[in-house]
């Protein structure tokens, strides 16, 4: 017999709530019910995932289920936001048991390491596509945004300690046929690529020191653009400092910037702080695991400006992931 919706529902989605806290009514009813902790605000966001557009037919479901929620926490992260519940909107081409028992393990799996619960959501028939919610909880007044850069703020981002940028899309090249890595080397950056591991540690930490974060889920170009613009401040970037892995450093030199730069599905942290902020920085990354690199600095001019060793502008045309780009 096929499995019906609320049988899938029950059969992969429902386990009872971890976190009676915040979880008055879970799944099962029209609506969650969510309590916040006293004195707390809630920080929301939602991310589609579709497939063809931001993931591949190859990967496996338990790594899917992974990333969908990694994209949501992701967001959380760069609010500076203690993770609390999530939704989850599913459309399917078929109820596939094996895939939604892959599905819904990566998803739990991740859940579970940050404490999150799911709620609710809907699942129909259709094309691929997971839709999640997520809710968390700040302090009034803590949230990072994008409209706090100040000039003469340094501008950092984190990395994974011995990673870096531009991995994620070096996977995609060699996915689209355009380039080759020995199988290591693909391995590698293809982890980078199908499970993201969203900063929600140092994003907490970073409450009180960054003036402003924003997730890099565009290309750092495309992202920084959006703290300029709130901010209304430009930025230099110097492109020596930009943190490159072992295996995108072996590629060509224009290729490590293009994909660092503008490559997109890197899920880190971009932030800016005040310079004298920096030993506290490191120490709040330290203790997290997540290594950081200064790549910058906020200035008062408008713009953005790529500077080589030497301080020299360089040329380099580059634009963020647009989803509606060809």
């Amino acid at each position: 017999m096929a499995l019906g919706e609320f049988d899938l529902i029950r059969k992969y989605f429902t386990r009872p709530s971890r976190s009676a806290a915040h979880v008055v009514l879970g799944v099962g009813d029209d609506c969650a019910l969510l309590q916040p902790a006293s004195g707390m605000q809630w920080a929301i966001s939602c991310d589609m995932l579709v497939e063809g557009r931001h993931f591949l037919s190859t990967v496996r479901p338990e790594r899917l289920g992974h990333k969908a929620l990694a994209v949501n926490l992701s967001d959380l992260a760069a609010c500076g936001a203690r993770p609390v519940a999530f939704t989850l909107a599913l459309a399917l081409p078929r109820a596939d048991e094996v895939f939604l028992a892959g599905l819904a393990q990566g998803l739990f799996d991740l859940a579970d390491r940050h404490g999150i619960e799911l709620v609710g959501g809907d699942t129909t028939a259709g094309p691929l596509n997971l839709c999640l919610t997520v809710f968390g909880e700040v302090p009034p007044g803590q949230a990072l945004r994008r409209d706090g850069a100040r000039p003469g703020d340094a501008l950092w981002v984190s990395h994974a300690i011995g990673g870096g940028l531009g991995d994620a899309r070096l996977a995609l090249e060699v996915f689209r046929g355009q380039l080759s890595l020995e199988a290591e080397d693909f391995d590698a950056v293809r982890l980078a690529m199908e499970m993201p591991q969203p900063r929600v540690a140092l994003g907490l930490g970073l409450r009180g020191l960054a003036s402003a974060a924003i997730d890099l889920s565009d290309g750092l170009v495309g992202d920084l653009g959006q703290i300029l613009r709130r901010s209304g401040v430009g930025a230099a970037i110097e492109v020596e400092n930009l943190p490159i892995s072992p295996v995108l450093a072996r590629q060509p030199r224009a290729l490590q910037l293009e994909f660092a730069l503008a490559g997109g599905d890197d899920y880190e942290l971009l932030f800016t702080a005040a310079a004298a902020a920096e030993s506290l920085l490191l120490s709040a990354a330290a203790a997290t695991g997540v290594a950081l690199r200064r790549i910058g600095r906020i200035e008062a001019a408008p713009g953005l400006r790529l500077l080589d060793s030497r301080g020299c502008e360089l040329t380099i045309a580059l634009r963020g992931f647009d989803h509606f780009s060809a």
